[in-house]
């Protein structure tokens, strides 16, 4: 954590100093012209730079990619994110002296968001493809998780084994493992913008049943949910979760070792069990 918190205390003092320096010249008389100019140059450097930590420090925050994905990343009663996801962002930005920014993106373009910069990072129960740690430096897996089966619960006795599935329609969100999980088997499926709305295609009886993550299902069908009509069925491949950032990025061995920390002094079971998911925790 010392490593950390020195790392980001001398890339505040960088921009301090950077700070300093361009109000020196022009007084406290500064036009909004000027400040609109400085603003402007100030984005720029931000933008050239090859340092992520140096990008986000000088713009103070940390902006993360989600979609909405309990009990990863989700909307609170007062329009906040939250789970276990945003909740480790949140610290973690903390850790580095910047802000949290959470965007919700399209699944499907993550890739394309990240290398715009239009996000920093992807950090929502992301699941380490080869095509994802093709195209971005990822951290260290930090959690175990699966592709599931989620239907009706009066029929998954009979879907219990990959043949059975054959003559099932399935929701997937379009990108994802799950989507990746059908094609792989051969199954017969329509790709939906988000896993909750691969849930929603069950409800309408638009589809017979949704390929989504472990974790979510948990969460998201059974007794006590939305859907308490629907439950887990086959399990059709096992899968860890990264965090993604562009390649290149110094921030993947920050996180790598902040993930270290947490896990030694137990925020991150801590935090992991405010939202039921501590025995998924993968040891740092």
């Amino acid at each position: 954590m010392k490593k950390l918190l020195a790392l980001a205390l001398a890339a505040g003092m960088v921009f301090s100093m950077t700070a300093c320096g361009s109000t020196s010249d022009t007084g406290s008389d500064t036009t909004s012209a000027g400040a609109e100019e400085s603003s402007a140059e100030a984005e720029s450097t931000a933008s050239d730079t090859d340092s992520d930590l140096e990008y986000i420090t000088e713009k103070g925050t940390l902006v993360v990619g989600v979609t909405d994905f309990e009990p990863m990343d989700y909307l609170d009663e007062e329009g906040n994110w939250i789970g276990f996801d945003a909740d480790m962002a949140t610290t973690f930005a903390e850790s580095l002296g910047v802000k949290v920014e959470f965007v919700e993106i399209d699944w499907d373009n993550k890739i394309l968001e990240l290398n715009n910069k239009s996000i920093d990072c992807v950090w929502n129960g992301m699941t380490l493809t080869d095509e994802v740690t093709s195209s971005m430096d990822c951290t260290n897996a930090y959690s175990s998780n699966s592709q599931v089966v989620v239907l009706a619960a009066d029929i998954a006795d009979q879907y219990a084994d990959l043949d059975s599935l054959a003559d099932l329609t399935f929701a997937v969100e379009s990108g994802s493992a799950g989507e990746a999980a059908a094609e792989d088997n051969g199954l017969s499926y329509t790709s939906v913008s988000s896993q909750a709305n691969a849930l929603m295609e069950i409800a309408a009886g638009t589809s017979d049943a949704a390929i989504i993550d472990l974790l979510m299902a948990e969460a998201m069908v059974g007794e006590g949910t939305s859907y308490e009509n629907l439950t887990t069925g086959f399990v059709l491949v096992d899968e860890e979760y990264g965090v993604g950032f562009r390649q290149g990025s110094d921030l993947v061995s920050l996180l790598n070792e902040f993930f270290e920390q947490s896990y030694e002094n137990g925020t991150m079971t801590e935090i992991a069990a405010e939202y039921g998911i501590e025995d998924s925790i993968i040891a740092q």
